[in-house]
């Protein structure tokens, strides 16, 4: 799809004579190989409307030829199928026939491929062949054959993660996929948006034939001519007794809406659609269900979660240009990598890099600190091994390239250095000093610091140019974003190189300024002091944490606290207060369980208490007697106890892009979805306030800046009072990202 300005025409249009997207080879007698291969896409084709204005041009080609035994569809290269539907248009639609008309667009072209197989104008055999990338729209087109052939390397990924963007596949996905695989099944992938590795595609049935990527237009030939027969995994008796069973999907669907529900929480109307889609599919003519989609997508591309879940996904598309250097080229592949520190931290981001594919050097003075991180790199990576997630040989190298040493040797040929040691300038300084005597001159010199200023970390050393902050978040495998914060001396170079490095260690990467908190710390830290105010006035934790679970975040604020742990989230609060003053005057809250050395899930013992749970893992018990008010009464309601909490984290943000802390609002919602969990179906933080209506969110900031007892605390009315930038843009009418 794409929309009608960037295409230059309307749909209802005839197809252009002269075909750009689609490539016709006749390699042999009696076969036609259809390549996508649009110029205007050079890394991997999309499913545009140019393109598929052209493969409905190729299909009626091919339909009139009948010297034809075969079809194969294909890209311009084995692992180089398609990228799947045009993201961009998608968040640009927003009517709702507009978007069903693209719909149906679709759904015509692919149930006209379809119908070559049936005998309708052939009959051909068609033969999807296809590797790297395929998904949403990609499989699709492939589902409309009769055989797919998928490359087998760890490249390819095949799937439909529509629902990841607020829709549903809505070329046929949801009705071609249960037909293939069953309902349980189609039910699981869809839903989950998942993508699958070529082997488990194939297990499941979604794929017929597994063939090298070297041999998949030769496999997929003789599949087309009938010199190999398809051994396509059939349904057979399941298909009446599973599939088309009324009773059956009952339960299936049942049991997918409450899992649902209990993991979205209902705020992504997406799921819910595909999920009664396609329990019903099997018992459904393809024709009536198409309807279904195309009517669904209307009302669910138009809406404002498929908007904001789209936004995301381009932001992070666009994150991946900042690791080009200057000139736009590339930035260099970084080989080797060191990290200092063997804590939980420097422990995480060795491992990660070491799974990675760079050989990484872990230092610590403290064995045990090292054998610990040894144990957890070899679990993490035999948990991968076990679910299938690494193969076996790359499961070993990873284990192999992580090193250790408690002595300052073996640096000499590494391209960059994490430090992860204590949150002291001084101790961070002498590492630096240490190894910029030990290290090439153009290694870089990182620091993981979440609280301390890297330009100060970098003075008196040589060469300060080289020193970057990557800041990764804890835990260190499952939180995607890495502030790249650039220092007063740092490169252009060395920032390009260090976001290149994130990317590749599957991390998004943002470039912030060097401030105190730098970006994601900063925001939070005026959320989790009003949690502890709420506290201080009576509020009840557990309703509190429950209440902002509602709102969307993942985990409420005083869990929160207790996964960070209140001993750094004191420290973080410490630094914020001594750099923004009485804004940021932090609540003493804590420190009764500081004192009292419970620290949270660390010690199984914080705001609530923690208790190992069936699979060993700690689990929420009951609130603290020591944070326990029993007699503890608060005015409060359900939608002040809310605002507070977040309008405090929007303003924040909006003194953060008036500082230009970073450089857009958009690279700001990236930041606190990755970095906090900011609700995803609200787009993050700045765009949640520009959706509320900036007028509205200055109002009630105003309201809490005045009102008892935030105004009669210190720096209450600081907090609350509209930052600058906020409230010009609320006289004005304007937003956040139109400024």
């Amino acid at each position: 799809m794409t929309d009608e300005h960037e295409s230059g025409g309307d749909p209802a249009e005839p197809a252009p004579a002269e075909r750009s997207s689609i490539r016709i080879e006749h390699p042999e007698p009696g076969l036609a190989v259809l390549v996508l291969d649009p110029p205007h896409r050079p890394s991997l084709a999309v499913l545009d409307l140019v393109l598929m204005r052209d493969l409905e041009a190729a299909l009626e080609e091919v339909a009139t030829d009948g010297q034809l035994k075969g079809l194969v569809i294909t890209g311009r290269a084995p692992l180089s199928f398609a990228g799947g539907a045009d993201v961009e248009a998608i968040g640009s639609i927003t009517e709702p026939e507009r978007a069903r008309e693209l719909v149906r667009m679709g759904q015509a072209i692919f149930s006209r491929l379809e119908g070559l197989a049936k005998g309708q104008g052939g009959p051909l055999r068609t033969v999807a062949a296809v590797g790297g990338p395929v998904p949403g729209g990609a499989f699709e087109l492939a589902l409309a054959c009769e055989t797919i052939v998928v490359a087998d390397s760890d490249k390819t990924r095949i799937g439909l993660p529509e629902v990841k963007l607020g829709i549903l596949p809505g070329w046929g996905g949801t009705h071609r996929l249960p037909r293939r695989i069953g309902v349980p099944a189609a039910t699981s992938a869809i839903l989950t948006g998942r993508l699958f590795r070529a082997r488990a595609a194939k297990k499941l049935g979604m794929v017929d034939r597994l063939t090298q990527p070297e041999y998949l237009l030769r496999v997929a030939s003789d599949l087309a001519l009938g010199r190999e027969k398809p051994r396509r995994k059939e349904r057979g008796w399941r298909a009446l007794v599973v599939d088309k069973n009324p009773l059956v999907a009952a339960v299936v669907e049942s049991s997918a809406r409450k899992k649902v529900l209990k993991e979205t929480g209902g705020h992504y109307p997406a799921p819910l659609k595909a999920l009664e889609l396609v329990v019903r599919a099997p018992r459904v003519p393809l024709r009536e269900g198409f309807e279904k989609e195309a009517q669904a997508i209307g009302e669910l591309a138009t809406g404002e979660v498929c908007k904001s879940l789209v936004g995301l996904f381009q932001l992070s598309e666009q994150a991946k240009k900042l690791g080009k250097l200057p000139d736009g080229s590339d930035a260099p592949r970084i080989g080797r990598a060191a990290v200092i520190g063997g804590g939980v931290m420097g422990a995480g981001i060795a491992s990660v890099m070491a799974e990675k594919g760079l050989q990484t050097r872990l230092r610590d003075l403290d064995p045990a600190a090292l054998d610990n991180a040894l144990r957890a790199h070899y679990s993490g990576i035999e948990k991968k091994r076990k679910r299938r997630r690494l193969a076996p040989h790359l499961a070993d190298a990873a284990i192999d390239r992580l090193e250790f040493t408690t002595e300052p040797v073996g640096f000499g040929r590494c391209e960059i250095v994490v430090e992860a040691v204590a949150e002291t300038l001084p101790v961070k300084r002498a590492v630096f000093g240490e190894l910029a005597g030990l290290m090439p001159e153009d290694a870089i010199l990182a620091t993981n610091t979440s609280s301390l200023s890297v330009t100060e970390i970098a003075e008196g050393l040589p060469r300060p140019e080289r020193v970057v902050g990557m800041h990764f978040f804890n835990p260190v495998p499952k939180m995607p974003l890495v502030e790249v914060v650039r220092g007063a001396a740092t490169s252009d170079e060395v920032v390009a190189r260090t976001a290149a490095l994130a990317l590749r260690l599957g991390k998004t990467p943002v470039v912030v300024k060097d401030v105190a908190g730098f970006l994601v710390n900063r925001v939070l830290g005026p959320y989790l002091d009003e949690a502890l105010r709420m506290l201080e006035e009576g509020a009840d934790p557990a309703h509190v944490d429950r209440l902002l679970v509602g709102f969307g975040m993942p985990m409420g604020p005083f869990e929160l606290l207790d996964e960070v742990g209140l001993d750094i989230a004191a420290h973080a609060a410490d630094s914020l207060e001594a750099a923004y003053g009485e804004r940021m005057k932090k609540s003493d809250a804590l420190a009764p369980l500081l004192e009292a050395g419970m620290l949270g899930k660390k010690t199984e013992r914080g705001i609530y208490t923690w208790e190992a749970g069936k699979r060993g893992r700690l689990e929420r018990g009951e609130l603290n007697p020591l944070v326990a008010r029993p007699n503890a009464s608060t005015s409060l309601s359900d939608a002040e106890v809310v605002d507070r909490a977040v309008l405090a984290m929007v303003n924040e943000g909006a003194r953060c892009l008036e500082e230009g802390v970073v450089r857009s609002a958009g690279e700001a919602d990236l930041a606190t979805v990755f970095g906090t969990g900011f609700a995803p179906f609200r787009g993050g933080l700045i765009r949640y306030a520009d959706t509320r209506g900036l007028e509205d969110v200055a109002r009630r900031l105003q309201y809490f800046a005045s009102s008892a007892p935030i105004a009669g605390r210190p720096g209450g009315t600081a907090k609350f009072t509209p930052a600058p930038l906020l409230a010009r843009l609320a006289e004005e009418k304007g937003r956040f990202h139109e400024s």
